[in-house]
């Protein structure tokens, strides 16, 4: 809808093009603009419509006999109104009254002359509404073609924004589709014996038949190594038995062991050999010491009984003696052979059998190291083949987990799409509305049924009162009215931003001046200034005479209440000082109050 100013903005343009169209040689120098003024009431529009559709290059006079006016005009031959109105004096007849026969042919041809006129008259009317009516008619013609050029420019501009939005949305729908065939394609798992020349994306998509072939290939190679390394029964121990390897035991119950009997058998016929070899060896050697003994104390006694023959009776004595001395030995020896010697060589006959026990320990705890390192050697290949499975189901777990996490996020993305949808659908269904389809008459008021409209004119107008009938103007007004109010709050911001870009300016500036004052070397911090320290004493010390003034004036004003509370005459003296001073009409009547007082008292 273009409103009133559009209408005499659009008038000077108007006049100029049918300038132009009339051939006028200055045309192209005019601007419409400076015309608008010229048609601001609708009479003069009304002109300005009828002279630009009737007005036609046949009206317009030609160079030559402008030309010609002009020289008729110059010569003076032109004559002006009164020289005319006294021209037809003059022509008229002399004689005004003939006979009654011209005065009848008069009366009717000025009755004819007459209801001419009136016909005239009537036919200008006619002539004058009609040409109103093609005036307005080709008003209407050139707004409407204005209208349908504005029309369709913006339908042209309109289906260009169409079509460029069409084509960036197929472009982005056509990368959508393509990203969408990428992760498809991501998300494809490999066939066995197919060969792809990407690497995979995800560890599902991993064949793993080779992977599986060699583990199973390994575990084969690793059953036959335990079987043939291994004593019978290890095998069934790595596969789960808890049975542990023990020592050997020589010297318990060996009657299930044929081989363990046997090695107890050699060790027993040994200890039996060593006990009889040290039962021989003890008694030689107890011989070989006596004869030793004698043959010493031979050689000791020999020169002794030589020289000493006659002291044979006492060695006689002597010798006694010592066969006495001798059987007490010869018992205890035998005592000691029977009793403590069997014990001792017995004892050492059981620690013959340490070295051999301990050789065979030796061999024993040897062979169970070389079995405990082929058992460590194969639990290490156990483990690694559990930990590589441990570590694969990890990844799967942690990519099914992420596999999930993206499934949620598709499914979320697919309820989006979907609504978004619906509510396309929903908004093309109302927008298919016969109610809100373009029509031939415009409408005035707003359809009840435009839930739109009716929301925009509630949010523009803010009037959530129920009005019986709102209208498309008054809608327009409340946007124009808001535009206006966004145009004076942004033209508030820009000036209060101006005025803050100004004070702040005026607050660097102070601030700036108080650092200078503050900084006077621009390094030390001056607290006080020398002149202002003298002022501000100065003003100390008059702010204390002043208070003392002030004490002293608070005293005499209290000594003067309490006078004045015990003295009626002297708070009398005190009204009339005012009364003085304020009201002295006042004071008059007073005075003259108290003078006749006096007076009567007097008489």
């Amino acid at each position: 809808m273009s409103g009133p100013t559009d209408t005499v903005m659009n008038c000077g343009d108007r006049l100029v093009q049918t300038l132009r169209k009339l051939s006028y040689p200055k045309a192209s120098k005019l601007d419409g603009e400076d015309f608008d003024w010229l048609f601001e009431t609708t009479d003069a529009r009304s002109f300005l419509d009828w002279f630009c559709a009737n007005i036609t290059e046949q009206n317009v006079v030609s160079e030559e006999k402008q030309q010609a006016f002009n020289e008729l005009k110059e010569s003076g031959k032109v004559l002006d109104e009164k020289a005319l109105e006294e021209v037809m004096k003059m022509v008229k007849p002399s004689s005004s009254k003939g006979s009654a026969l011209e005065e009848l042919a008069v009366e009717k041809l000025e009755e004819e002359l007459h209801t001419l006129q009136k016909l005239r008259a009537l036919r200008l009317q006619r002539r004058n509404k009609l040409q109103m009516l093609a005036s307005a008619n080709a008003h209407s013609c050139l707004k409407l073609q204005y209208k349908e050029d504005k029309d369709s420019k913006a339908l042209s501009e309109t289906l260009s924004r169409l079509q460029v939005t069409g084509t960036k949305l197929n472009h982005e729908l056509q990368t959508v589709v393509e990203g969408i065939q990428k992760l498809v394609s991501f998300y494809r798992p490999q066939e066995k014996g197919q060969t792809s020349s990407s690497p995979p994306i995800f560890l599902f998509q991993v064949l793993l038949d080779k992977y599986l072939s060699c583990e199973e290939q390994s575990t084969v190679t690793l059953t036959q190594f335990t079987k043939e390394h291994f004593f019978e029964g290890l095998s069934r121990c790595i596969e789960g038995t808890d049975e542990d390897f023990e020592l050997i035991q020589l010297d318990g119950d060996v009657r299930n062991d044929p081989a363990l009997e046997e090695k107890c058998k050699e060790m027993m016929r040994l200890q039996l050999a060593y006990i009889s070899a040290k039962h021989k060896l003890i008694e030689t050697k107890a011989k070989n010491s006596s004869i030793k003994a004698g043959l010493q104390w031979v050689e000791a006694n020999s020169s002794a009984v030589q020289s000493k023959a006659a002291q044979k009776d006492k060695l006689m004595v002597r010798l006694s003696s010592l066969k006495n001395e001798t059987l007490q030995i010869e018992d205890q020896i035998e005592s000691i052979k029977r009793e403590t010697l069997p014990a001792l060589v017995r004892e050492s006959a059981q620690l013959l059998n340490m070295p051999i026990v301990k050789g065979d320990y030796d061999m024993q705890i040897a062979q169970h190291n070389v079995y405990k390192a082929r058992q460590d050697l194969v639990c290490d290949h156990l483990m690694k083949q559990r930990t590589s499975f441990e570590l694969l189901q990890l990844g799967f777990e942690l990519e099914l987990r992420k596999q999930r996490n993206v499934n949620r996020q598709l499914e979320a993305l697919i309820q989006e799409l979907r609504k978004s949808a619906e509510t396309l659908e929903a908004r093309l269904l109302m927008m298919s509305d016969a109610s809100l389809l373009a029509s031939n008459k415009p409408r005035i008021n707003i359809d009840s049924r435009d839930l739109a409209t009716h929301g925009l004119y509630q949010l523009l107008d803010g009037d959530n009162s129920q009005k019986l009938f709102r209208t498309y103007s008054t809608l327009e007004s409340v946007a124009q009215k808001l535009s206006l109010d966004i145009q004076s709050v942004q033209d508030q911001l820009a000036v209060s931003q101006q005025e803050q870009s100004i004070f702040m300016s005026k607050l660097e500036s102070d601030l700036k001046t108080l650092q200078d004052n503050m900084y006077e070397d621009g390094h030390q911090l001056m607290l006080t200034i020398p002149e202002l320290s003298s002022s501000f004493q100065q003003l100390t010390s008059h702010l204390d005479q002043l208070n003392q003034i002030l004490l002293e004036v608070l005293e005499d004003v209290r000594v003067k209440q309490k006078i004045l509370q015990s003295s009626k005459f002297e708070k009398l003296e005190k009204e009339l000082y005012v009364y003085f001073f304020q009201n002295e009409e006042l004071l008059r009547r007073i005075v003259q109050n108290l003078e006749s007082r006096v007076d009567s008292q007097t008489l």
